[in-house]
């Protein structure tokens, strides 16, 4: 029998292990854009991905689908120069490789994850990118079959064949492991309402949005934590699991964010000196909130207790009365002053 998502997966990044927490047996994407930097993104979640307990081995499968000569170097060094592919396995798929293989590509992918989820009883983080790549061959080979299409020139049965392949994900009663995917995929001109990441969104239990604004600003990860969203997260984090004040931490995080973007449109109206001192302290703290919580370094793995550390530490800077979303007894216990 199957059983829900649960446990925590460490990507090491912030913004989603703070906010969009990655479960053991979820199926969550990235979707990203052209020339956003969704590849820096999975080489880094492959080289610091883990979980947390005594005795749990943990696997990274790893599908590249249609991508460049160049694409598939930098995989494969940061693979090779970090480490990761002791704990790897990688199938490439270059985009001069014939396209019935980027078809079969991540089916072989998925096929070797789960033997070492159930045979093996290791937890397996599988990623795919680019899945916009498999879904433009599934519909190259549609054209050649001659078949009706669908939406924008997709077969009407790229929803059932992208489900075959997500619900694959999971966790099984009387087995240890767990299977995990974390497809990426591109956006055709950023629009999210594309067949692609639409169908997508459907099959899957959230998404991580990939934000041009942020990129513009230098912020990496440019990760956008309104758009994104992780279905899961509950079963994920809390007591055992990540921190005791983890919820609390994340809905008030969300809660200042939002508030002080906008404050921040507010203040390109009427500008920012028209703004009370509470208001400009919650534009300065969003402002930081980028800086400091989503914003990190390429090499910079957190865990998330350094993660929920730097969530306090933007608590600390915000009139304690407004921090109505977390329990007293964690204020006590963990907002800096409080602690130091």
């Amino acid at each position: 029998l199957r059983q829900p998502p649960s446990e925590f997966i460490e990507t090491g990044l912030s913004a989603i292990d703070g906010l969009n927490a990655l479960v053991r047996g979820q199926k969550l994407p990235i979707f990203s854009g052209s020339g956003l930097p969704h590849n820096r993104i999975v080489a880094q979640i492959i080289r610091q991905a883990t979980v947390k307990g005594r005795g749990e081995r943990f696997a990274i499968v790893f599908a590249a689908l249609g991508i460049s000569y160049d694409d598939a170097s930098f995989f494969m060094r940061n693979l090779e120069r970090t480490g990761a592919l002791e704990r790897a396995v990688a199938f490439i798929n270059t985009a001069s490789d014939p396209v019935i293989e980027r078809i079969s590509t991540p089916r072989l992918a998925l096929t070797a994850a789960e033997y070492l989820a159930w045979k093996q009883d290791m937890h397996v983080l599988v990623i795919l990118t680019d899945m916009t790549n498999y879904c433009e061959a599934l519909r190259e080979l549609s054209s050649m079959r001659e078949e009706i299409p669908s939406r924008r020139g997709y077969p009407g049965y790229m929803y059932t064949d992208l489900a075959t392949m997500y619900e694959r994900a999971g966790r099984i009663s009387q087995k240890k492991g767990s299977v995990t995917i974390m497809p990426i995929l591109t956006m055709p001109d950023d629009d999210i309402t594309h067949p692609i990441p639409d169908l997508t969104g459907y099959i899957t239990e959230g998404q991580i949005v990939l934000s041009r604004n942020l990129e513009r600003k230098g912020i990496y990860p440019p990760i956008d934590v309104f758009l994104s969203l992780s279905r899961m997260i509950k079963e994920g984090i809390g007591p055992g699991k990540t921190r005791e004040d983890h919820n609390n931490v994340f809905m008030q995080s969300y809660a200042a964010y939002a508030e002080g973007c906008y404050l921040r449109e507010i203040s390109t109206i009427i500008g920012a000196e028209a703004l009370g001192e509470r208001d400009k302290t919650y534009l300065t703290n969003a402002d930081e909130f980028e800086k400091k919580f989503i914003a990190q370094g390429e090499r910079e793995k957190r865990t998330i207790e350094d993660t929920l550390d730097i969530a306090w530490e933007l608590f600390s800077a915000l009139p304690e009365e407004d921090l109505k979303l977390i329990k007293e007894e964690f204020i006590k216990k963990y907002l800096p002053k409080y602690r130091g």
